[in-house]
């Protein structure tokens, strides 16, 4: 029986422009609420930009900025943050060994991007976050009335794994920097990610793992789709997603993960 669905976005749950069948899944929601099934978007993306995609919807729960921050129908949950050394040192060291590399701080409360970052870049960042602030200095932010929780890297395509896997041996305590794809890197806490975000919820609704069912495209699903007891890789998804899932939907632009759903809500 499965009693939990957790969806990732990018490349899973929309399409390749960013939207889905709205109608569709409020059809899909309203079954899986009758039955008591909860629906988790699990994403390495920011809280404020995830719930742009459903306005209205007070009753879904969220694994944010891959597993560091989980909300439960508005309400912030669990979180966890690095601390000032760590950000501190993180910032001079990208400076330093990578200054071709643009980067955004997130925070739990909001984003926030140096003012002379690319304009392409900005444009991309104001997608993601929705939640963005822009100033003169990272270094400078406050660390009073915020806790930061992940930094966002703009990196040249062809050197994405290279500089993912020499800040994360640069920092082994500290961080793990991981890909998800496209010139992207995530630098978040060792030891999170959404598995860990769905453990939490595992124990705070008393789910077992194994009534869980997800959704995945990319590397930062895997350990998710290695955690619960459904696992579906998209057809669209990278080798290693589709080798570690147990099974395969079709793909985001086909609208595999409702299709899915849909099968089982049938059954």
């Amino acid at each position: 029986m499965v009693q939990l669905i957790a969806v990732d976005m990018d490349g899973t749950f929309l399409t390749t422009d960013k939207t889905y069948d709205r109608a569709r899944f409020e059809t899909i929601l309203a079954e899986l609420q009758q039955r008591q099934i909860k629906f988790v978007v699990a994403s390495g993306n920011q809280y404020a930009q995830l719930t742009s995609f459903f306005p209205e919807k007070n009753d879904l729960s969220f694994v944010a900025e891959n597993g560091v921050l989980v909300y439960d129908q508005g309400k912030l949950i669990r979180e966890s943050h690095f601390d000032k050394e760590t950000v501190t040192a993180m910032i001079h060291f990208l400076r330093e060994r990578y200054p071709e590399v643009n980067m955004v701080l997130n925070g739990i409360q909001s984003a926030y991007m140096e003012r002379h970052m690319p304009a392409e870049f900005q444009h991309f960042v104001t997608f993601y976050c929705h939640a963005l602030e822009i100033v003169d200095d990272l270094l400078a932010v406050d660390f009073e009335q915020e806790k930061y929780v992940k930094f966002a890297l703009g990196v040249p395509v062809e050197r994405t794994e290279e500089i993912a896997r020499a800040i994360s041996e640069a920092f082994p305590q500290q961080a793990r920097a991981v890909s998800s794809g496209h010139g992207s890197v995530d630098i978040i806490l060792p030891d999170y990610h959404k598995a860990n975000g769905l453990q939490f919820l595992a124990d705070y609704w008393q789910i077992d793992p194994q009534e869980m069912m997800a959704f995945g495209d990319g590397h930062n699903d895997l350990e998710m789709l290695a955690y619960v007891g459904h696992s579906y890789a998209m057809e669209n998804g990278a080798p290693a997603v589709l080798q570690t899932a147990k099974f395969t939907a079709p793909s985001n632009d086909k609208s595999g993960v409702l299709q899915v759903i849909e099968e089982f809500l049938s059954q």
